[in-house]
């Protein structure tokens, strides 16, 4: 008998036709595919880390609330990968990985200016995004896994995806998914 990995599915985008800062993971752990929400696993520092970046307290909102005052910043999530197979969490066991369509993001998202990739896994994605002239980041990891550097250290990267003149908060947009 043939021990096959299942098949996985990503999570729908979070975006809005203002959003101009997109942040894209590699793929839903195991948490966050169980519980149908980005970056649900309690050590994943996702949260803690946007929040700082957005001089919010996204962190401690029920999850409901987080992506409406996200899309308010004009932040957006997604993943590289639209499935995969896999088992646990680690990007490194992912197998048969198949790509999200990002063909039609610029129709979607008309003002979107800045990709910042959430580890090196997404990161590889950065060259293609550069190339459709998106400002790109590649980010160190939010996952409990990547502990290599400290929250502070962290951050001081993730700080980049605010750089932009007039990123201020405005009303939230219905997500376009």
């Amino acid at each position: 008998m043939v021990n096959r990995t299942p098949s996985l599915t990503g999570l729908a985008p979070v975006l809005a036709p203002d959003t101009r800062v997109l942040v894209l993971g590699s793929f839903p752990g195991a948490a966050s595919l169980a519980a149908g929400r980005y970056y649900a696993h309690p050590r994943n520092q996702f949260w803690p880390l946007i929040s700082a970046v957005l001089k919010e307290d996204l962190a401690s909102l029920p999850y409901e609330e987080r992506l409406p005052r996200l899309l308010a910043h004009r932040f957006g999530l997604w993943d590289v990968l639209a499935g995969c197979e896999r088992e646990g969490s680690l990007d490194s066991a992912i197998r048969n990985p198949a790509a999200n369509d990002f063909e039609r993001l610029r129709a979607l998202c008309p003002e979107l200016e800045t990709v910042g990739f959430n580890g090196q896994v997404s990161g590889k994605f950065a060259p293609q995004f550069a190339a459709a002239g998106y400002r790109t980041v590649v980010l160190p990891s939010s996952s409990p896994a990547h502990m290599a550097m400290t929250f502070e250290q962290k951050l001081e990267v993730w700080r980049r995806l605010a750089e932009l003149e007039g990123n201020t908060a405005l009303p939230a947009q219905s997500p376009l998914f």
